[in-house]
């Protein structure tokens, strides 16, 4: 059976980790969660993140962080569905919990945050949120 959005998978399997108390969380690979697993590591939410295996078995491997017991990561949440993508302009990007949280964009300049796609004065595609 083939995943119909496999974003909204990884950020589920992140969120039902924390929620579990786990230290890390696996999944299988693409480009996209790549990407966005680098993001998180830029943006401090998570430890790191490797890609292992070869093929249709390559996997990510994520290992997700914690302070004082608690999760970084308070709510990670995807907008943009198959069934209604959304789309923003640079000046309709919004600030997530006044600017302590961040939003994940697909722009021309590839998967970018909020800030940045400010600054390089980009909309896109609205990916997820994170807090």
């Amino acid at each position: 059976m083939t995943m119909q959005d496999p974003i909204a998978d990884m950020l589920t399997r992140i969120r039902n980790a924390l929620m579990a108390g786990a230290t890390e969380v696996n999944m299988p690979h693409s480009k996209i969660k790549e990407e966005i697993s680098k993001i998180l590591v830029e943006e401090g939410y998570i430890k790191s993140y490797e890609a292992s295996g070869e093929g249709a078995t390559k996997e990510i491997d994520i290992s997700l962080k914690y302070y004082r017991g608690e999760p970084v990561i308070e709510e990670i949440k995807k907008i943009s569905k198959p069934g209604l993508r959304k789309y923003l302009k640079v000046d309709e990007i919004p600030y997530i919990k006044a600017g302590l949280g961040i939003c994940i964009l697909s722009t021309s300049k590839g998967m970018i945050v909020d800030r940045k796609a400010r600054e390089l004065k980009v909309g896109g595609e609205l990916i997820c949120t994170v807090f």
